[in-house]
């Protein structure tokens, strides 16, 4: 039996080579004859640097740039082994990983650090950029981003906004001068991993549908999307680009739009971008089953997450998928996509603390368990 084991981090426990490790171990406990393949992914979130750079021979390029709440950090950047390709993580500098839980505010947080090392990169002579914009802690649509870059934003009074923009000051601008945007901009090609398919507004917009994950309450959740469509409106206009309704423009709190606003990127789905990268559907074409999983799994992984992009590439080479999680909520849209079954790897009553402490543990004992029953399905 030949298994491919493709997936992506379990977000604050595994990252994506730590989960596929312990399912690893569960299928040979199981199945110990098995041949195992392990294909880490990623979405456009976290990992997505590592993966793409694993995947193709990349190196790093390690940077100084401002967290999102603009601290200075040392963080990187990469480029591909072909040595043009630039990948930016916007988690890396830009995430809620990067931010204790009670220092989460998406009025306050800001992506102007991913403006920066777009700016060094740009600076260090790269014209091919592939930007991972999972994991943020931001609902500012990339205006911070673009401010790095050299774009200056306005009140009604005509005085400029010299603070770093956040998604607070959204609602403050009333004009944009595009004039000061970096040069080379107008030279490069910016594609962007998006890890969702959302667009910019409305109930599964940014602000509405996400915000609230990282630190705002309904009431500031409803304040974010009014700020948001007064400065697409005015954005738009400006640039005289669409952007609020392509897919993936409600990525990362709407930096999806900004960079195609900005610097006219392509929107594309990150594990596409990954899969791609890492010649996935030929090395599963001779598999008999897929084993994938992530932290959360619900009706939201079904917009262009991880498992969603191996379940359509499996389904169309006809081998079955399961799935694992830690949190499992309504997974209805998923089973469509052609998941088989998909499992939790802890009960509901186990404390999310004790079971985020112990999932490489948990997640090789119920890979083990799966596998023994499903060894036993197939008569194998």
């Amino acid at each position: 039996m030949k298994i491919i084991i493709a997936t992506d981090s379990f977000k604050g426990s595994l990252t994506s080579c730590e989960a596929a490790s312990a399912i690893e171990r569960g299928v040979c406990i199981a199945i110990p004859d098995a041949e195992i393949e392990i294909i880490p992914m990623a979405d456009g979130g976290e990992g997505t640097l590592n993966t793409l750079l694993s995947s193709t021979k990349g190196i790093f390029k390690e940077v100084k740039a401002i967290d999102p709440l603009c601290r200075t950090i040392k963080t990187k950047y990469g480029v591909l082994g072909n040595r043009k390709t630039v990948v930016i993580e916007m988690a890396a500098v830009s995430g809620l990983m990067l931010l204790k839980n009670e220092e989460h505010n998406p009025l306050r947080t800001t992506t102007y650090g991913t403006g920066q090392l777009i700016r060094h990169a740009l600076e260090s002579g790269y014209r091919e950029f592939i930007i991972g914009i999972g994991g943020s802690a931001t609902n500012d649509c990339g205006a911070g981003m673009a401010q790095a870059l050299g774009v200056r934003f306005f009140r009604k009074d005509q005085t400029e906004i010299t603070e770093i923009m956040c998604g607070g000051l959204l609602g403050n601008v009333a004009s944009i001068d595009i004039t000061g945007l970096h040069p080379a901009i107008h030279k490069s090609q910016v594609v962007v991993a998006c890890d969702v398919k959302n667009t910019l507004l409305g109930e599964k917009g940014c602000s509405l549908m996400y915000s609230l994950q990282k630190g705002a309450t309904p009431e500031i959740a409803e304040k974010l999307e009014a700020n948001m469509k007064s400065f697409i409106d005015i954005a738009e206009t400006t640039i005289g680009r669409k952007a609020r309704d392509v897919p993936g423009a409600g990525a990362a709190g709407g930096l999806g739009a900004g960079l195609k606003l900005f610097l006219g990127a392509d929107l594309q789905q990150g594990i596409n971008i990954i899969m791609d990268a890492c010649n996935f559907y030929e090395r599963i074409k001779d598999a008999d089953l897929i084993l994938t999983g992530e932290g959360k799994i619900d009706n939201q992984t079904a917009f262009g997450k991880t498992i969603a992009g191996i379940a359509q590439q499996a389904k169309s080479a006809k081998i079955p998928v399961i799935a694992f999680g830690g949190i499992i909520g309504n997974t209805e849209e998923l089973i469509k996509l052609g998941i088989k079954i998909i499992y939790p790897i802890c009960e509901k009553s186990v404390p999310i603390d004790h079971s985020m402490a112990q999932a490489s543990e948990l997640l090789k004992n119920t890979t083990a368990r799966v596998m023994i029953e499903y060894k036993q399905s197939i008569k194998y």
